[in-house]
């Protein structure tokens, strides 16, 4: 599946302040822009990049593109010139993609410089699953609609609000043909193109953001962009937990192991569906966050989780590492049981932990011993797994 990167780089940036558009201002001695484009154009996944910018920009533009050069990274299409809003921006630079044709479109900020490999991959791997896929993280202020006079008329819920950021990934012509139809009915409001799939019908799929990815908005952002590069405000640490858990067998005709059904003449006793690779990487996860366990989040005495799906308790733990702005690099489970044999089904179980988690198949490793009939394992009364998870966090100085 080809991929294409349009980075939307033509807005003034009027909320910054007096001086350049943002997207052209000097970050640690490199526009905003160059180091937007940078992540983009040295993605293995990435095919082509498009730029669109303001028809007034074009010597600030070719100014990027040689800090860019001297980088040893190049632009190989010529920019498209943006109209009179983001989305008729983003249509003209989709225009211009469109006799490439790739199958993939990521919508990108010019104004969002952190974005990195990791987002990238995530974004690109929810786009070919939906076809349209934004990436939201969780609001934790809350939420007041008021009217003109300043009155409250709602405070949503704000466990179901997601700020939504970029890249966002669509299928290149469903994204083309959304705008397409809006454009016909002289419609030019849509702020976000997620909100214009919405429109013509369609769903979107919403993919953990991560809160490192902001958007330069105001002057004082900028200032901590540069404050953060400059590396004074944020390194990253590495931290390694480890998990385990048990189950005795019970009747049954399978077990759940790694989030695939697998055949067996036993069941297992659990609250939710048993999944023992599962439960262990989840606690291997948020003990690497030190966020307690796994029944600290999901409680057995909560009704709402019997014979819950174990995909949700991993997914959850992830999202939590990339709430804090972190990196999941790496997640390793050992089975402990003398049947059913993890050989057969070991590729399935790690295709589907990455798919759980939005990492790369080589980043996750499943592994089984037996007990040498030692123990409850060893005596076929029941299942274990252990696990062990490597994640990256922020660190503020």
């Amino acid at each position: 599946m080809s991929v294409a990167a349009l980075i939307v780089a033509a807005g003034r940036g009027v909320r910054a302040g007096d001086g350049l558009p943002k997207q052209y201002r000097s970050l640690a001695g490199r526009t905003i822009l160059a180091r937007t484009l940078e992540t983009f154009l040295r993605h293995p996944k990435v095919d082509m990049t498009l730029v669109v910018i303001h028809p007034d920009d074009e010597h600030f533009y070719r100014h990027t593109i040689a800090q860019l050069e001297s980088h040893g990274a190049s632009l190989s299409a010529p920019p498209a010139h943006g109209g009179e809003t983001r989305q008729d921006s983003v249509h003209r630079g989709l225009e211009a993609l469109a006799q490439r044709a790739p199958d993939l479109v990521l919508v990108h900020d010019a104004a969002r410089p952190f974005v990195d490999t990791d987002f990238i991959d995530r974004a690109i791997a929810a786009g070919k699953a939906s076809g349209a896929a934004v990436p939201g993280s969780p609001v934790s202020d809350t939420i007041k609609v008021v009217n003109e006079q300043g009155k409250v008329l709602l405070t949503p819920d704000r466990s179901t609000l997601r700020a939504i950021q970029t890249p966002q990934a669509f299928r290149f012509d469903t994204l083309l043909d959304a705008h397409r139809r809006a454009a016909a009915e002289d419609l030019h409001g849509f702020t976000d193109d997620g909100a214009l799939i919405e429109w013509v019908g369609l769903p979107v799929h919403v993919f953990d953001g991560n809160v490192r990815n902001v958007k330069l908005t105001h002057g004082a952002d900028v200032e901590a962009a540069e404050d953060r590069l400059k590396g004074r405000a944020m390194t990253y640490v590495t931290r390694l937990g480890t998990g385990f858990d048990v189950h005795a067998f019970a009747d049954g005709d399978h077990v759940w192991l790694g989030g695939v059904k697998v055949p067996h003449e036993r069941g297992v006793e659990a609250h939710s569906d048993g999944d023992v690779i599962l439960h262990a990487l989840t606690d291997a996860v948020l003990g690497a966050l030190a966020e307690g366990d796994i029944g600290t989040h999901f409680p057995p005495s909560d009704p709402q989780w019997r014979g819950a799906s174990s995909d949700r308790f991993l997914a959850h733990a992830v999202a939590l590492v990339r709430m804090r702005g972190g990196i999941v690099d790496h997640l390793d489970a050992t089975l402990l049981c003398e049947r059913p044999k993890l050989g057969p089904h070991r590729d399935a179980i790690r295709a589907r932990i990455a798919e759980i988690a939005g990492l790369r198949i080589d980043q996750v490793s499943v592994k089984a011993t037996t007990t040498e009939k030692l123990g409850f394992t060893g005596r076929g009364e029941g299942i274990a797994a252990q696990a062990a998870a490597t994640i990256r966090l922020p660190e503020i100085h």
